[in-house]
């Protein structure tokens, strides 16, 4: 003699209501959480093109320390070049203009480009850094992503890159 109650609970599924009560409740939260996302990516995406930037200028500030010359980063496009100003770039035949290709000199033109779609300029400079670090004269760079939003980064006379 088993209880008509127990007998209820031992019954599995679920009913349609139940069911259509929890895809409505996902299907709101999904549209909250949606638009909140695509600004969270438009965001991180200018964020990762400046920390790529100003990981380009902490490179080419070495660059000069090590080459013992004045090393130029330059906007071309939506890309950037790394040029050596001076003749004692470690290059085969030591002349000045010569470009970085991310592992040697060379005396062809070499861009680098920035992930995601985002683009660079450049607002004042741009900077040449000098054998001691130093940059003269300073500048700025802005980073832009595709749906406008963007980052400036900035480096002193002192050589200093620093994102605001």
């Amino acid at each position: 003699m088993v209880s008509q109650r127990i007998r209820r609970l031992d019954r599995g599924g679920w009913s349609l209501l139940e069911l259509l009560v929890v895809v409505a409740v996902i299907g709101i939260m999904a549209a909250i959480a949606i638009p909140f996302f695509a600004s969270y990516w438009r965001s991180a995406a200018v964020r990762a093109g400046a920390q790529e930037m100003r990981t380009a200028l902490q490179q080419a500030k070495q660059l000069a320390i090590t080459s013992r010359s004045n090393v130029t980063v330059q906007v071309v496009g939506t890309g950037y070049q790394v040029i050596c100003q001076t003749a004692n770039c470690s290059n085969p035949n030591g002349s000045v203009g010569q470009f970085w290709t991310g592992a040697q000199w060379s005396p062809n033109a070499f861009v680098f480009r920035l992930q995601n779609t985002v683009g660079v300029a450049v607002i004042a400079g741009p900077p040449a850094f000098t054998p001691l670090g130093a940059a003269a004269p300073g500048g700025q760079f802005q980073v832009t992503g595709p749906a406008g939003n963007f980052l400036t980064i900035n480096v002193s006379a002192a050589g200093r890159i620093t994102t605001p």
